[in-house]
C-alpha cells in the first residue's frame, strides 16, 4: 500500500512543529524516519496515527486522500502504530492485551484455553515465542513489553505499520528476531515506516531514508548512497568529531561493592566492585536479570542473599530513600513510567528529589527550588531553554532523559546508576550524556552504565560485566574488547 505526505504542517498554539513535509512509502518497503530529538518525528508519527490531525496539508494512501480523525480512523485504513512509549495495560496478561476486543468465545463466554493457545501462536509466528502468554504484562522486562507491543499492532494485518524506535531496548538474538520480522512482513506486501536513532540498522534494514531537521525535511536518500556520518550530519546541522570521550585515568578507591547479590527467579551469586572515577558497563540479552539487579541494589526491590555495601561501611538498601541517603541515585529504563510524573512541570519533576532540602516551613522554597532548575536546565542543554513551567510530556525524549539525569545530579550522588540512558536518544544528544557522565566520572563519582547497545558498552565504559540468565559470566576491559566477544559471554559460548 504506497502512502504519501504532501506539504503537512503541524501548529502547536500557533508554533509550528511540522512545516511542510513530503514523504512517499511504497509496498514491500522500509521506508526510514531519522531525525535529532524534537526534530518532528513523533508529531509525524501522531499524524500517522490519527492521534493528532494536520494543521495543513494532505495523506494519501494507494492513490485516495485520506485525513484520519483518531486512532480507529487509522486502524480501519490499514495503518498501525507501534509508539515508542508502551501502551499496555500492565495489570492484563500478555493475552488479554494481545486480543483485546477480539476474544474467541464458547457459550457466550470467553474460552481462555482459546484465547492463550492463539497468543502463543501470534507470538511464535513473529518470532517471540519465548514469552509466555499468560504472563501479566506489568510483570515482563521492558524489552519483552516492547515485543508484546508489535505483536498487538500485528493482530489485524496491517498494511502500514509504523514502528517507533522498536529496538531501543533490544539486544542479540531479540533484534534479529525484530530483523527478520521486518524483512517477512515486507515480502509480504506491508510498508514498514521505521523510526529510529540506531544509524547502523537503519542503512542495514531500509530502502528509503527522510531526514528531518526542525520540522523540515532536509534530506532523502539510500543506504546504498550515503554513510552514517552524513545522516549525522543532516541531523545535527554538524559533524560530530568525536562519540565517546577519551578514557580516563586510573579509577581511585571502591565506592560500591555487592557480594553473592541474588533474588530467586532473577539473578544469583551477582558480585562486583565500583570504584571512584570508574565507569562500569554491564551487558546482557532480554531476561539476563540486569534491570532487576539494579532496582536491588537500590534498594526497591529486597535480596534474599548477599551484600550491598557502600564506602563509609552503609548497604544492604530496605528502601531506595536508603540507598539515596547513602548517595546512590537510579536513573531508570522507563522515563515516562519510573522516572517522571508526567502531570507535572519540568520544574516540579527535577525537584522531586530535593523537596525535603528545599522546604522552609513546611512550605517549598520556590525560589530556591526556580535557582536549583534554572542551572541543571543550563548545564545539561534542555530545550527549550525556557522550559521550566512546560509540563514535562511536550518535551522531546532526549529532553526528557536529560530533566531525569538533572533530577538526580540535584541529590549530588556518589554513585550514579544509569539504566538504558540513550533509549530513543538522538547521536547528537547521546554524545551530550556520553561527555556529561564522563565529567561525573572524572570528578570522582562511580558510574554503572547498564545498556543494551554494545557500542555504547564498550565506547564508554572502562570494564563491562556480562549477563547471562541472572549470573555473572564475564568482566572485560571496555579497551580492545570486541562486541563479538561480549556477545560470547551474553549467549553462553564463554563460561
Amino acid at each position: 500500500m504506497s502512502l504519501e505526505l504532501r506539504g503537512v504542517h503541524k501548529d502547536y498554539g500557533g508554533v509550528g512543529v511540522l512545516h511542510g513535509v513530503d514523504l512517499v512509502g511504497r509496498p514491500g518497503e522500509v521506508l526510514a524516519v531519522v531525525g535529532a530529538n524534537g526534530a518532528g518525528k513523533s508529531t509525524l508519527i501522531k499524524i500517522l496515527a490519527g492521534a493528532e490531525p494536520m494543521s495543513a496539508g494532505e495523506m494519501w494512501l494507494d492513490g485516495v486522500r485520506i485525513e484520519p480523525r483518531s486512532p480507529h480512523d487509522a486502524h480501519a485504513h490499514g495503518i498501525r502504530t507501534v509508539h515508542q512509549e508502551l501502551s499496555l495495560v500492565p495489570e492484563l496478561s500478555v493475552t488479554e492485551n494481545l486480543l483485546m476486543g477480539n476474544f474467541p468465545r464458547r457459550a457466550g463466554l470467553i474460552d481462555w484455553a482459546a484465547a492463550h493457545r492463539r497468543a502463543a501462536e501470534l507470538l511464535n509466528s513473529i518470532g517471540f515465542g519465548a514469552i509466555d502468554p499468560r504472563t501479566t504484562a506489568g510483570r515482563l522486562t521492558v524489552a519483552r513489553q516492547q515485543m508484546v507491543e508489535i505483536a498487538k499492532a500485528l493482530v489485524d494485518q496491517p498494511r502500514v505499520l509504523v514502528l517507533d524506535e522498536p529496538s531501543a531496548v533490544l539486544a542479540g538474538s531479540d533484534l534479529d528476531s525484530l530483523f527478520a520480522l521486518v524483512r517477512r512482513l515486507t515480502s509480504a506486501g506491508v510498508l514498514v515506516v521505521y523510526v529510529s536513532h540506531r544509524l547502523a540498522e537503519v542503512l542495514d534494514l531500509a530502502d528509503s531514508i527522510v531526514v528531518i531537521k526542525d520540522g523540515r525535511v532536509v534530506g532523502t536518500t539510500t543506504p546504498a548512497a550515503t554513510r552514517e556520518d552524513e545522516l549525522i550530519r543532516m541531523m545535527a546541522g554538524r559533524r560530530l568529531t568525536q562519540i565517546y570521550p577519551d578514557r580516563r585515568a586510573e579509577p581511585g578507591p571502591p565506592l560500591l561493592t555487592v557480594t553473592g547479590l541474588g533474588r530467586p527467579g532473577e539473578f544469583t551469586n551477582v558480585s562486583f566492585t565500583l570504584r571512584a572515577g570508574e565507569i562500569v558497563g554491564l551487558f546482557g540479552l532480554v531476561g539476563s536479570g540486569r534491570s532487576e539487579l539494579a532496582r536491588c541494589v537500590f534498594g526497591a526491590e529486597p535480596a534474599a542473599t548477599g551484600q550491598v555495601r557502600v564506602a563509609d561501611g552503609g548497604g544492604d538498601f530496605r528502601s531506595p530513600a536508603e540507598a539515596i541517603a547513602a548517595g546512590l541515585a537510579l536513573v531508570t529504563e522507563d522515563r515516562k513510567r519510573t522516572g517522571l510524573v508526567l502531570g507535572l512541570t519540568v520544574r516540579d519533576n527535577i525537584g522531586l528529589t530535593t523537596l525535603r532540602r528545599g522546604t522552609r516551613l513546611g512550605l517549598i522554597d520556590r525560589a530556591r527550588q526556580r535557582a536549583d532548575v534554572t542551572t541543571m536546565v543550563d548545564r545539561l542543554g534542555i530545550a527549550p531553554q525556557r522550559c521550566a513551567s512546560m509540563p514535562v510530556w511536550q518535551l522531546s525524549g532526549g529532553n526528557q532523559q536529560k530533566a531525569v539525569l538533572a533530577k538526580w545530579l540535584l541529590v549530588g550522588p556518589r554513585v550514579l546508576i544509569l539504566d538504558e540512558p540513550t533509549r530513543g536518544v538522538d547521536m547528537a544528544t547521546r554524545v551530550e550524556i556520553y561527555r556529561m557522565v564522563d565529567e561525573l566520572a572524572r570528578s570522582g563519582l562511580g558510574v554503572l552504565l547498564i545498556s543494551s547497545d554494545l557500542t555504547e558498552v564498550l565506547g564508554a565504559a572502562d570494564r563491562v560485566l556480562v549477563m547471562r540468565q541472572g549470573r555473572l559470566t564475564g568482566e572485560l576491559p571496555a579497551d580492545g574488547t570486541t562486541e563479538d566477544e561480549v556477545l560470547a559471554y551474553a549467549i553462553g559460548e564463554r563460561v
